[in-house]
């Protein structure tokens, strides 16, 4: 996840209000019986959120709209992407949030989600060179959108965050993480990780986890998605679905 200074000028800072593409990965690791989720510390010096325990995830790159794969994500789950994209709704921008999930996971945790790779040629952006320099390309498949968050107006930096979910047994490489925004990575169950310090957002979406493994498989591609945002002040949670559209009445967005 970037930590980039605000721009100055009130045309800049006017546009850096806007919330920015982001996207986070859950890990659920149920190997155990017990599901555990992959939670990491962000830095003490960080201006944004610093030391809170966080799901690795960050801003959507432009490299990221040109990454080449072969194992593609699911239509079902591009269709609920769509639902209310700001400024311009297409698939592309849709995998784009999947693949920058997975490329955070990568910088921030050390593992990859990918396949071998088979000749497909690496972005220019340094992160995805060391990530299909290690021989993988990412795999979207097994990729399941899980819940949508919009930062509050007023905030410094705001973000429209796609949260997915991956069963931790879509791992295909464990090494050190190439930078060092999240340390003391935890796998924890869900009911131990909400002792720890966690941003309104993530306690929220850790509850909706909770609720949705009780009712099966991650990969159910009929789930809909929590979607939380501000509409004249109200605080507001939608459900996204495959046929749903959230209505488009005046927001503070």
């Amino acid at each position: 996840m970037t930590d980039q200074p605000e721009a100055a000028s009130p045309t800049l800072k006017a546009a850096v209000l806007r919330p920015r593409d982001a996207a986070t990965l859950i890990l659920v690791d149920s190997s155990s019986g017990l599901p555990r989720v992959l939670l990491g510390k962000r830095r003490m010096d960080m201006k944004f959120m610093p030391g809170k325990y966080v799901f690795p995830g960050g801003r959507v790159d432009r490299p990221d709209r040109t990454v080449e794969t072969s194992d593609d994500l699911a239509e079902t789950e591009i269709a609920k992407l769509l639902v209310d994209m700001k400024g311009g709704p297409n698939p592309a921008r849709a995998r784009a949030l999947a693949f920058a999930a997975v490329r955070e996971t990568y910088e921030e945790a050390g593992l990859i989600i990918g396949t071998p790779r088979t000749g497909q040629k690496a972005p220019g952006e340094a992160s995805w060179q060391r990530f299909f320099e290690l021989g993988f390309v990412p795999n979207l498949a097994p990729l399941r959108f899980f819940a949508r968050a919009i930062t509050p107006p007023g905030r410094p930096r705001r973000f429209d965050t796609r949260f997915f979910c991956v069963d931790a047994a879509a791992i295909t490489h464990r090494g050190p993480p190439p930078e060092d925004e999240l340390s003391d990575h935890v796998w924890m169950a869900l009911d131990e990780a909400r002792s720890l310090d966690l941003p309104p957002i993530t306690r929220v979406v850790l509850e909706d986890l909770g609720d949705r493994l009780k009712l099966g498989p991650l990969d159910g591609a009929d789930a809909p998605v929590p979607y939380y945002f501000h509409r004249n002040g109200t605080f507001k949670r939608e459900m996204i679905g495959l046929n749903d559209q959230v209505p488009q009445s005046p927001s503070d967005d």
